[in-house]
């Protein structure tokens, strides 16, 4: 009988051991997490559950009995230190366990301040799982004085909670902008607006020199001097792969774990699924940090270990919450040279191109705009940017065209 392991409990790998059992795979499957909980979903850490509008036992991504109906073997809490690629044995802090089939799918981490700076002192606090969000939960109390350090999407987000439950935000971006790595200046523009609207500081193109404080953090020195107060401080300065294990164990590595297009790695009965991987895109390798992505390639994975033979198309899509905005996001807008701005009634949409071809939507409260501007950039075609731009023109008539 067949033994497929998955190492990583969370989108990717709960994903993977649910398709190879409905997929028909009867052998036996482990799927080992780090963490004393079954899978959850990380993006309502920094939303929803922050807030206190999502409980523990929403975030999961099945109820845990769902893995023992299925026949898979969950063991929380363990964590893997080495991979035997020949003898297809791991070392855990569980003992031993063989495998026939073996699925890396262990995420990534956050990058934290250097403790040089004062990262290690106690309330620095960064947003990736469970027990981070628990951590400063109480925290968030009316009046307190929250540092946010970093200016994406998670920085963002946080902000965003923090300003709904009346603290005091001050965030930070050393980038000339908010979003600069991942959007253009027109989104960059909509959020700035809404949190300034809602009474965040922001600090652009200011750098943190340092944290302050004996023991605790108290505050922060800027690069231009200045000096502000914090009560704690949360980072979102971005993620990398996690690739130790992987790299130890002979796995290539290539902006995160390289896989092709059928997510194999170059060791034998070893595949790799989510955001610890790099994949083949449009001739290129990327690197996707996003759920559907986790999802879909999981999947992908599975039916392959199955004997698909099937190879992974991504369709990238993401999407950030703030305040009462949705913003959804199509497509990739690495090398976009124009914005084409549409404004509704309560919505925006910026539609990303490269000369005449459409490459991503960023669609803040615009349902419509989202969904058209995905199922044109899946299906190849880009329309006239004038057309986009006239708030009279019917989307959907632009997939007709």
């Amino acid at each position: 009988m067949q033994h497929v392991v998955v190492i990583g409990a969370g989108q990717a790998g709960a994903s993977c051991v649910a398709k190879l059992r409905s997929g028909g795979f009867e052998g036996k499957i482990t799927l080992i997490g780090g963490e004393p909980c079954p899978p959850y979903q990380r993006p309502p850490l920094s939303k929803g559950y922050l807030l206190g509008e999502m409980s523990q036992e929403r975030l999961l991504l099945r109820p845990e009995a769902f893995y023992a109906d299925q026949g898979i073997t969950l063991k929380t809490d363990c964590r893997v230190t080495a991979i035997d690629s020949e003898a297809r044995v791991l070392s855990t802090s569980d003992g031993a366990v063989a495998y026939d089939e073996l699925v890396l799918a262990t995420g990534s981490t956050p990058r934290r301040l250097p403790a040089a700076i004062g990262g290690a002192l106690e309330g620095v606090f960064t947003v990736r799982d469970l027990a981070d969000v628990d951590a400063m939960a109480p925290r968030f109390v009316k009046g307190a004085k929250v540092l946010i350090v970093g200016g994406g999407y998670i920085g963002l987000e946080a902000a965003a909670v923090a300003a709904k439950l009346g603290l005091e935000v001050t965030l930070v971006e050393m980038a000339d902008r908010i979003l600069q790595r991942v959007a253009a200046p027109e989104t960059s523009d909509y959020f700035r607006a809404l949190h300034e609207g809602h009474g965040v500081r922001l600090r652009e193109g200011v750098g943190l020199e340092r944290l302050l404080g004996e023991g605790h953090v108290t505050g922060a020195r800027l690069s231009d001097g200045t000096e502000i107060a914090a009560d704690f401080v949360i980072t979102g300065v971005g993620i990398e792969p996690d690739i130790a294990l992987a790299a130890s164990a002979g796995v290539e590595i290539d902006n995160g774990i390289k896989v092709d297009a059928q997510g194999r790695t170059n060791l034998p009965g070893i595949w790799a699924a989510g955001d610890c991987t790099s994949f083949p895109y449009r001739g290129g390798r990327i690197r996707l940090e996003s759920v559907p992505n986790a999802i879909d390639q999981a999947e992908v994975v599975a039916e392959n270990i199955l004997g698909a033979g099937k190879e992974y198309i991504a369709k990238p899509w993401f999407w950030s919450d703030q305040y009462d905005v949705k913003l959804q996001i199509a497509g990739l807008n690495a090398g976009y040279d124009r914005v084409v701005t549409r404004r509704g009634a309560g919505s925006a949409s910026f539609w990303y191109y490269r000369g005449e071809t459409l490459l991503a939507v960023d669609a803040a409260n615009d349902p419509r705009g989202y969904m058209v501007g995905k199922r044109l950039i899946e299906a190849g075609k880009s329309p006239d940017p004038a057309l986009v731009a006239d708030h009279q023109t019917d989307l959907k008539a632009l997939l007709r065209a």
